[in-house]
């Protein structure tokens, strides 16, 4: 039996969740080989961009690795303005786009890719605003088909109820009125998923629950 000796409740700020879940993500075992012998794929987000910083030890422009985004209403940053998508390849940086990478990915290699959605069974959802499927279009199926590792950094503040396998039968451009923002599908993603539970138990040993979030603002 679990003794209440030792138990606190912690306030974790999304900047220093993000932080936790980056760090735990550059440790993981299979990034720490893909990092030495593969490809490590980092897919645009604001947590992914944590993670980028872990592997390279330095600042990373974080308010601009981004792709889709959720602000007053649904958004996407214009290519144009997005920081390029970092490839490390045996761990140097490398400026690759999907064309090129996709040849290339085996089992080994790692895709890191973050979510929207996160439900009480563990799966991530992807919000798609791009009737091509965007990244995650690009390199789902291959990715699967091949072995290759994917981990899927995401905050549990983005935890929903219900579930996105039940969303995403709902959702699609085809099957919106209107939307706040571009129409959206879901896609659901499988893999490695880190959240701040996860992060702080393979970074310091420690059992933790998500016990509630949101408030003022």
């Amino acid at each position: 039996m679990a003794s209440e000796e030792g138990r606190a409740v912690v306030v974790v700020p999304g900047e220093v969740g993000k932080r936790l879940i980056g760090r735990a993500v550059a440790r993981l075992p299979q990034v720490q080989q893909a990092r030495e012998s593969g490809l490590i794929v980092i897919g645009w987000g604001t947590t992914n961009a944590y993670v980028a910083e872990e592997l390279l030890g330095r600042a990373f422009p974080k308010e601009r690795y981004v792709a889709g985004y959720v602000a007053e209403e649904l958004r996407v940053l214009p290519p144009e303005e997005r920081a390029p998508m970092l490839v490390l390849d045996r761990g140097e940086p490398k400026n690759l786009g999907w064309s090129e990478i996709l040849p290339r990915l085996r089992a080994g290699d790692v895709v890191i890719k973050g979510g929207n959605v996160l439900d009480p069974q563990g799966v991530v959802g992807v919000y798609v605003a791009g009737e091509d499927g965007g990244t995650v279009g690009r390199f789902l199926g291959p990715a699967l088909a091949r072995g290759v590792e994917i981990v899927i950094p995401i905050s549990r503040s983005k935890s929903v109820h219900a579930s996105v396998l039940e969303l995403a039968k709902r959702l699609g451009s085809g099957r919106l009125l209107d939307s706040m923002g571009p129409r959206i599908g879901l896609v659901p993603l499988w893999g490695t998923v880190i959240t701040e539970t996860e992060a702080v138990a393979a970074l310091y040993g420690v059992n933790a629950e998500h016990i509630g979030g949101g408030g003022v603002g």
